[in-house]
């Protein structure tokens, strides 16, 4: 038995049920595709973080925190460590609609959050219906659309350190929040956090939602994909380069550059996640030559060896 399998006998034991092995990785993206996670770990409390955080502590185990999958390719040889998805108490969304004060689980899915707080007369955070990601996500990218970001109306995370189990309480000051970025490690969890939004009339929240929700289907292609490939570069749009660089409706495989908008990438089926990042490459390097300019991938990429993608 190795390292690895000795530690998921341990979790198995103190976490009966919630230990998938080999679970595949397509089944928990939204491109549905890529290979297999050694070990998937379902969290459903605070008790279950530390018993992954005791069980990996000191140890070098790959630790993948998946969240809903909206930003995320595996490659197709699959991850060799473990997997943790967050749901129980960490999908719980407490709202104030008296102060618009929203706390939310890691795992609470941001549309929900964008919806309910609406119903509830909170505004201010309309534009988290357009983002297929989780609260956790939310923070670790410092999501944003349609002219608003996470930084803007977060009041504080709470993270899981899994290399020493300690929880704490971060300000937004203190999480490194930029540009599609954060300092949250790789290793922490971010098990919730609370938003400020402001009280308003609901009717007037949800006409904001439903436009926010009409403007997408407008822009942006169905289908399974993972919004934006790339971030954009400083005063400009990688959405505009790739179109420029002629690259819209470029196919390698099973994927292919949206005609609808270009920094959109659609895995079609059959498609590989090699397929996905062949493609990512090609537009990369499109690009590259036609204006000069260097695109970043907001994708996470997982298991592509030396990324070639990367600078």
């Amino acid at each position: 038995m190795n390292a690895l399998d000795e530690i998921l006998a341990d979790v198995e034991r103190a976490l009966p049920g919630r230990v998938t092995r080999q679970a595949s990785s397509a089944a928990l993206t939204t491109y549905r595709c890529g290979g297999a996670l050694t070990a998937l770990v379902r969290a459903e409390h605070d008790d279950d973080l530390a018993t992954v955080a005791t069980a990996v502590r000191h140890r070098d185990v790959p630790i993948l925190v998946v969240g809903r999958g909206s930003n995320l390719l595996v490659a197709d040889e699959g991850f060799p460590g473990i997997g943790i998805l967050l749901g129980g108490v960490f999908d719980e969304l407490h709202i104030d609609s008296t102060s618009g004060r929203l706390d939310a689980g890691g795992a609470v899915a941001l549309p929900v959050l964008a919806r309910r707080a609406a119903g509830a007369g909170v505004g201010a955070l309309e534009f988290y219906v357009g983002i297929p990601g989780s609260v956790g996500g939310a923070v670790k990218m410092n999501a944003g659309g349609h002219g608003r970001q996470t930084d803007e109306v977060i009041v504080e995370a709470r993270t899981v350190d899994l290399d020493t189990g300690q929880s704490a309480v971060v300000p937004p000051a203190a999480l490194g929040l930029g540009y599609r970025t954060s300092s949250v490690a790789a290793r922490t969890v971010v098990a919730g956090a609370a938003f400020q939004g402001e009280p308003d009339d609901p009717r007037a929240c949800a006409a904001r939602i439903e436009e926010i929700v009409r403007w997408r289907r407008e822009h942006q292609p169905g289908g399974q994909n993972a919004g934006s490939v790339f971030t954009n570069p400083p005063a400009d749009a990688a959405g505009r380069l790739i179109d420029v660089a002629g690259c819209k409706g470029l196919r390698v495989g099973g994927a292919v550059v949206s005609e609808k908008h270009a920094n959109f990438f659609v895995a079609e089926a059959g498609a590989t996640a090699r397929d996905v990042y062949a493609l990512i490459c090609q537009v990369r390097r499109r690009v590259a030559d036609a204006t000069g300019v260097y695109l970043e991938p907001e994708l996470r990429l997982v298991g592509f060896g030396s990324e070639e993608v990367q600078r």
